[in-house]
């Protein structure tokens, strides 16, 4: 897909946009809207949201028109996650959405070079994509997925490399949740830097 279809930011592929809690990391419980950018080339086996890897399969939207169904909400809160966020020009969105009273939130695996103005930067590193510097330098909020017991080495490379003021999240993988809850229950017990983060929204059955 050619990346001039994006008008540099002013229009993107969108999977689908959501008004819903959070359901992970350190604002868990909070109202948010949440905007699902198409596009990811880090292919993780365990992922859950393999149909958001191809952009080519969603429709492009304009920021001026995601920005019009993010103030139907009551919220101010909005989340840009993926796929892979910075695979595309932030700066025309998170511009928009600020200019009109909105904090945003993003969830990335680092990957990419950091474009936008953003409020609280999640941060998920990805062993088959290393996250860059500039990225893991600014991030308010580590949340390392556990699917292997390696994972827990990964974790700690990267908790030795963020600043001392951004929060530790260890969360199980979705299809090992039962057995990974408890080895992250005992680690962080073990190591109480962390803190677990569960889906909340899959036991609650929304989206």
């Amino acid at each position: 897909m050619s990346t001039d279809i994006f008008e540099n930011g002013r229009k993107l592929p969108l999977i689908h946009s959501f008004y819903t809690l959070q359901g992970e990391g350190f604002h868990t419980g909070k109202a948010a809207y949440f905007i699902r950018i198409g596009g990811c080339d880090i292919g993780c086996n365990w992922c859950d949201t393999k149909y958001s890897w191809r952009p080519d399969l969603n429709k492009l939207v304009s920021v001026e028109q995601i920005l019009t169904e993010a103030s139907s909400y009551p919220t101010k809160s909005v989340v840009v996650t993926g796929g892979e966020p910075l695979m595309y020009n932030m700066e025309p969105l998170t511009t928009l959405l600020k200019q009109h009273g909105f904090k945003t939130f993003l969830e990335t695996s680092g990957a990419y070079p950091l474009t936008g103005i953003w409020d609280w930067i999640c941060l998920s590193p990805k062993s088959d994509k290393p996250p860059l510097p500039e990225i893991v330098s600014r991030a308010n909020e580590l949340k390392v997925i556990i699917y292997n017991d390696e994972d827990f080495l990964w974790a700690e490379k990267y908790a030795a490399l963020v600043d001392n003021t951004c929060h530790l999240y260890l969360q199980p993988e979705w299809s090992r949740h039962k057995a990974n809850t408890k080895k992250i229950i005992e680690y962080i017990k073990k190591h109480p830097k962390w803190r677990l983060s569960v889906q909340l929204h899959k036991y609650l059955g929304i989206p």
